[in-house]
């Protein structure tokens, strides 16, 4: 049996001497790129017969188990032939505020390295100094003190005894989980026509360390193709973990559901599905400070218990699994959700956990990366994702009304803030008479002066965490994701300064994603990016960042193309001519629906051309109930829409909804609870000055610059919503595509081969009046 645990000095120590509550971060933390230079600075003051970076490791037993213990120590010090662990610590608050022991953290990393050398060097002593820096001014503190070889040795022993009940835990549940991969046969009776090609393709790009661009339709059953083979590759120990990150919560619950299933043939997995911060939260206002909450307070003093105690009883840890635990150990669930994460064999959440600078999983170590799979559901919804991701946007009157409110109240504030407010004057000018400006140089000016207000405002959030000022506090955190975002800044970005009323935004606007999105997922074994509608592929390759070395797989449809009836209505939904589409879309779903009773969807580009077609449809006298979408729908709404398409409808129901919207993707109306489709217009986002930047954007680049900002991603909401009809082998109905464009030789090009191919595609008999 293998009783080994690799752990680095970092990891243990964190485990054992993290305490207190969890703070919102008013003292930001140095960013990488500062921290190396300051450690560089640090590091070529050493001496001749110093060295810098050293690697230590140590294999030490402790009880049944065998820990291999390893990190790399900033400096190794000799002074009068006495050997000085240096361990270099960059922080962002004065210097001032920082004692000898404020940090036991980095006292205990220190003195990991000491033992480690010592005794391998075999020397009775060691002398530990911790070297602080102050990011900004770049001035040193320094603190030092000695240890006997025995006073460490105890030392470890005591981390290794913490430690011990966590690293046991896991050790027992790694043995039981690689035997219950080895035995689970795949979940369902029988693989579906192309289903056995997909899986294998994963586990193949997995085991090979690759990345693979899938398009597998509706009704292969893309979560099981792509959970099972990533879990037997878990088995053969290629890989450790698995991440699934999805779009919306639907499809998490579908992940969720695949596990449920292999849970009940004998897998033995760990997995936490990670809820938004401010769903999941317990209280009614989201504010983590220990003073405004009895869950942030104390939480490090108590999470590794709950952990504990949540590992060892549960395996497939929901949000309502890590609410009723959080709730039991009085902690912040959000953050247990996290820490938990860590610890699990799969991961269920959101894309911005892997790919948003703001909310990642810094925690995973690159070490750890190189053991984890990335499975990207719905990667089509990437693209835009990505895009608003790598984003950032500030106002004007906020940084106004800061330098009013804080004027006698903090000089650094009020000064900053109104230094910012001068430049966006100074770019209001700029603008003139035109209501939008675009630029391809970043905002230098405005990134220096962004820098200093961030500081102050961290300066005064620190000394006022009792009484926090939400108003600076939403405008801090804006413009430190302004800066972050300056620093991704490169030739796929545009800056846009745009007038809106009385106030005036400027945005850094990524116009094209992949590279960065590419760069997100560097260091992870192998990532899978896999939906039903990855079309065109070209267009998606190229915006999800493929590379050569890439996989690529395109499985046909498991469904026959008599499943669906296809219909085309050639009429013009476009922007001018939508007042008068309207009743030739109401004769025509009169005339498709009559005499049939089912259930029936029809989605419109947006929400007013749906409200008046709705209008005039339910002003008719006809024996159809509708039912209509809503902005801002909740849960429980949504549940209520969908819960009304019961199979064996006794009469006919027709709801109307939005494209690109929570019903056009992810939902799953099986058998009779869906019999027919109606998709007005092809989709195509509102013209605007954005996709309008994008277009010229990609025209420069020679591509059809139209098509990538506006066709394509248009089309893929039509093949979405088409998409939610045919879901197993006995769905059948008709789609009914209305719009003149569905007649052109480029859009029939971009419609599935199973659409294509039917013998019913053809036109209809009522013309656009």
């Amino acid at each position: 049996m293998e009783n080994k645990i690799k752990i680095s000095v970092r990891s243990l120590v964190e485990y054992v001497y993290k305490s207190g509550s969890i703070e919102t971060g008013f003292r930001s933390a140095v960013p990488l790129s500062e921290g190396t230079r300051i450690h560089q600075r640090i590091q070529k003051l050493y001496g001749e017969e110093d060295q810098k970076e050293v690697y230590l490791q140590e294999a030490l037993t402790f009880y049944h188990l065998d820990f291999q213990l390893e990190g790399r120590c900033d400096g190794l010090l000799i002074r009068n032939e006495e050997h000085i662990i240096d361990e270099i610590k960059s922080v962002s608050l004065p210097l001032s505020e920082i004692d000898e022991f404020a940090y036991p953290v980095h006292w205990a990393q220190a003195k990991c390295y000491a033992f480690m050398y010592a005794k391998d060097h075999n020397l009775p002593e060691m002398r530990v100094q911790i070297t602080y820096v102050q990011s900004k001014t770049d001035e040193v503190k320094r603190f030092q003190q000695s240890y006997s070889f025995r006073e460490l040795e105890e030392f470890i022993l005591y981390l290794l005894e913490s430690y011990f009940p966590y690293a046991d835990l896991r050790v027992q549940h790694q043995q039981e989980l690689t035997k219950s991969i080895q035995e689970l046969a795949f979940p369902f009776p029988a693989y579906r026509n192309g289903q056995r090609k997909f899986a294998g393709a994963v586990y193949k790009t997995i085991a090979e360390e690759k990345n693979l661009f899938a398009n597998a339709p509706t009704g292969i059953g893309k979560t099981i193709s792509t959970l099972f083979p990533a879990l037997k590759a878990i088995g053969e120990g290629h890989i450790q973990r698995i991440i699934y990150a999805t779009a919306k919560t639907i499809t998490r619950q579908a992940a969720e559901g695949a596990v449920a299933i292999m849970g009940d043939g004998g897998l033995n997995l760990k997995s936490v599905t990670i809820t938004a911060k401010d769903k999941i939260c317990f209280k009614e206002e989201t504010n983590c400070q220990k003073d405004s909450c009895e869950f942030a307070n104390g939480y490090y003093d108590r999470i590794n218990h709950a952990v504990l105690d949540l590992l060892k009883k549960e395996n497939m840890i929901t949000r309502k699994t890590i609410e009723n635990y959080a709730m039991k150990h009085k902690v912040c669930p959000f953050e247990f959700s996290l820490d938990a994460a860590y610890a699990a064999d799969a991961i269920i959440g959101d894309y911005n956990y892997i790919f948003d600078p703001r909310v990642s999983l810094k925690r995973l170590l690159e070490e750890e990366k190189k053991k984890t799979a990335l499975l990207i559901d719905e990667a089509h919804n990437l693209v835009d994702r990505g895009r608003e991701m790598y984003s950032s946007s500030l106002e004007k009157s906020a940084f106004l009304q800061l330098s009013r409110s804080f004027k006698g109240r903090d000089k650094g504030i009020h000064t900053s803030a109104k230094q910012v407010n001068g430049i966006f004057i100074a770019l209001k000018k700029k603008c003139g008479e035109n209501q939008e400006v675009a630029e391809k140089d970043p905002p230098e000016e405005l990134f220096e002066v962004l820098e200093e207000f961030v500081q102050n405002a961290e300066n005064y959030l620190g000394q006022n965490r009792s009484n926090t000022d939400e108003e600076l506090l939403e405008v801090f955190f804006a413009a430190q994701n302004f800066i972050r975002i300056g620093k991704l800044y490169d030739e796929r970005f545009v800056t846009y300064i745009q007038k809106q009323r009385n106030d005036l935004i400027i945005k850094l606007f990524c116009l094209d994603p992949s590279n960065l999105l590419r760069k997100a997922r560097k260091g992870y074994k192998s990532a899978i990016f896999f939906s039903a509608t990855l079309m065109p592929l070209n267009y998606y390759l190229d915006m999800l960042g493929f590379q050569e070395e890439d996989y690529i797989v395109s499985v046909p449809s498991p469904f026959s193309k008599d499943q669906a009836k296809v219909y085309i209505q050639p009429l013009s939904t476009r922007y001018r001519d939508r007042e008068g589409s309207i009743e030739p879309i109401v004769s025509t779903i009169k005339d498709m629906l009559k005499g049939q009773k089912g259930n029936y969807l029809i989605f419109f580009p947006s929400y007013q051309y749906m409200e008046n077609v709705y209008e005039r449809f339910t002003h008719e006298e006809m024996h159809v109930h509708t039912i209509i979408q809503k902005t801002g729908m909740d849960e429980e709404e949504r549940e209520e829409f969908l819960d009304a398409f019961q199979p064996n409808a006794s009469g006919t129901l027709l709801g109307f909804a939005v494209m690109g919207g929570v019903f056009s993707e992810g939902i799953d109306l099986q058998g009779d609870r869906l019999n027919g489709v109606f998709v007005v217009g092809v989709g195509l986002p509102q013209i605007g000055f954005e996709r309008d930047m994008m277009k010229a954007y990609f025209q420069q680049q020679g591509k059809n610059g139209y098509d990538y900002a506006y066709t394509y991603p248009g089309m893929n909401k039509v093949l979405q919503a088409g998409g939610r009809l045919i879901r197993s082998e006995n769905d059948t109905g008709m789609i009914v595509l209305m719009d003149d464009r569905y007649v052109q030789a480029k859009y029939q090009a971009l419609l599935p081969d199973e659409w294509k191919d039917s013998i019913l595609f053809k036109k209809l008999k009522h013309p656009a009046r």
